[in-house]
């Protein structure tokens, strides 16, 4: 499965997952130039897991927070919304 070639959409996912490392202070602005041209090149899966293998995985599931959290937010504006209206 690691000599699957890879889409663009999965480079850029690693290049926004090599700024968050940046950002928390894993990569130097070196370390992250360096490692950002190496996934643009990346042709295979093997190639991208490279780029990132000694740095933490990142949390799957903080995406999950965000999504349900904004799903909430839309049920409560939508419940809001529907409290006003009928309120008329």
């Amino acid at each position: 499965m690691d000599g699957l070639r890879v889409s663009d959409a999965d480079r850029m996912r690693v290049v926004a997952a090599l700024e968050r490392h940046t950002a928390a202070g894993r990569l130097s602005l070196d370390e992250f130039s360096d490692r950002v041209g190496r996934a643009l090149a990346a042709a295979t899966r093997h190639d991208l897991a490279r780029v990132t293998s000694d740095l933490p995985a990142e949390p799957a599931s903080q995406s999950r927070q965000l999504l349900l959290a904004f799903l909430l937010a839309m049920l409560t504006m939508a419940g809001l919304a529907l409290v006003l209206v009928l309120g008329r």
